[in-house]
């Protein structure tokens, strides 16, 4: 599909939305994906969907594993698999 001087893809859209959710994207590309924006309504909810889970990442209170309890957790799973043979 050819581009326009100001329309963009629908994947373009996307790529564009998702730079756009870690500050990398460009002036010229947020005026692009915005008039995008305004007519399309796969782009808007894409772009409420990519707000939205981008908001609960942030809200996650997610506790990860330390490196020496994964290592505990992976032999203790090992062990456990070479029970079972």
């Amino acid at each position: 599909m050819k581009k326009g001087f100001l329309f963009i893809s629908c994947e373009e859209a996307k790529h564009i939305c998702d730079k756009s959710q870690y500050n990398e994207a460009t002036l010229w590309e947020k005026i692009e994906l915005n008039i995008r924006y305004t007519w399309c309504k796969f782009t808007r909810a894409y772009v409420k969907k990519n707000r939205q889970l981008s908001s609960m990442v942030k809200k996650s209170k997610v506790d990860c594993l330390k490196n020496n309890e994964r290592e505990v957790l992976k032999k203790t799973f090992e062990k456990e698999l070479t029970k079972q043979d």
